[in-house]
């Protein structure tokens, strides 16, 4: 008789999503949002929801959240996600995402979360006094993924960890109530084609990843920005006093520099060695020059759109509505099936 695990044979669904803390950024679009855009497609259903409740997690302004959701909604259409064939929703909006999340507590094992190291990163070091949300949040991520039973989830290297836990996750739930039965997926990652996924970094350090969270605007391009906006930016990112040199070999102890050049290549479609051989010898007041012209053709469509879209709220509070009812018809039966599972009282 053989020990190993039942499989998962249900259909293939992909979910996804960002939390609305902040304009996303050039590096949202070129790390996640376009693979978004190419996943959906395929044949699997796609769900790409905004996480407001995972944003709830730090200190937060209410007012200006529904606002936020707002924003990151039209950035996800304008980057190209279609809503008539991906649902895009608001997190809070599927409260069977707050139901599994807890039942996904009593699942998962404490070691289990001590092991996160993002928790440290975010917290800090008064980890103490930061909410218990923050410390959990990434079991709300595994209730994100499994309560519409998804198969894929398209993540980077920093969300790899947490993939892991939801698959432990499931595995357990599966153990222990699956009756013999793979009641869950154990979800898999989605890894962009090689060379296709680019790492962008800060405008004002090449050494850390560039965040809409960072308080200087100045570190990043946002989606949304205009074209003068743009050439600023690139005009005052850092860089050092060389110009560019002739290999990508010698850009491993220029961050800033290795930054400015992968930037240009992932917005051209071109490796980095090719921009070298177009560029090598010039200094940044020359190349800079051609970046921002570069950048300003890439983001200045989805920037349009996103302008007419922010403009007409009404227009995305409907593709929010609609893209909510989809992902509850999705998540109603998952938490129908987990309830009858774990042994809740019916009545």
């Amino acid at each position: 008789m053989s020990d190993a695990m039942p499989v998962y044979t249900g259909p293939e669904r992909i979910l996804s999503g960002m939390q609305p803390t902040g304009g996303l950024h050039i590096g949202n679009y070129l790390g996640a949002l376009k693979h978004w855009v190419r996943l959906q497609e395929g044949a699997a259903d796609c769900f790409y929801c905004v996480v407001d409740m995972h944003a709830i997690t730090v200190a937060h302004d209410p007012a200006e959240l529904p606002g936020r959701v707002r924003s990151a909604a039209a950035a996800y259409i304008a980057a190209g996600v279609d809503p008539d064939r991906s649902a895009v929703f608001a997190q809070s909006a599927v409260p069977a995402h707050a139901e599994l999340a807890w039942i996904f507590q009593c699942v998962a094992r404490l070691g289990w979360l001590e092991r996160m190291t993002q928790f440290k990163d975010k917290a800090g070091k008064d980890a103490e006094r930061a909410s218990v949300g923050l410390f959990t949040y990434p079991v709300l991520q595994a209730a994100d993924i499994l309560i519409y039973k998804a198969t894929h989830v398209p993540v980077g290297e920093d969300q790899k960890q947490h993939l892991e836990l939801s698959r432990d996750i499931a595995a357990r739930f599966n153990r222990d109530f699956g009756g013999g039965e793979a009641v869950l997926p154990l979800p898999e990652p989605v890894i962009p084609p090689s060379g296709a996924g680019a790492r962008i970094m800060s405008l004002k350090d090449g050494t850390a990843k560039m965040s809409k969270s960072d308080p200087s605007d100045n570190s990043r391009i946002n989606l949304h920005d205009d074209a003068d906006t743009i050439a600023r930016k690139i005009k005052k990112a850092k860089t050092d006093a060389e110009p560019l040199p002739a290999t990508t070999a010698e850009l491993d102890a220029r961050p800033e520099a290795r930054n400015l050049v992968g930037l240009y290549a992932a917005l051209t479609g071109i490796s980095a060695q090719a921009v070298l051989d177009e560029h090598a010898g010039q200094g940044f007041g020359a190349f800079k020059p051609a970046l921002a012209e570069i950048a300003v053709q890439f983001i200045a469509p989805i920037a349009g759109e996103y302008a007419r879209l922010i403009a007409d709220p009404a227009e995305i509070d409907r593709v929010l509505t609609r893209g909510a009812e989809r992902a509850r018809a999705a998540a109603d039966p998952v938490i129908a099936q987990v309830r009858e599972r774990v042994g809740y009282w019916k009545a």
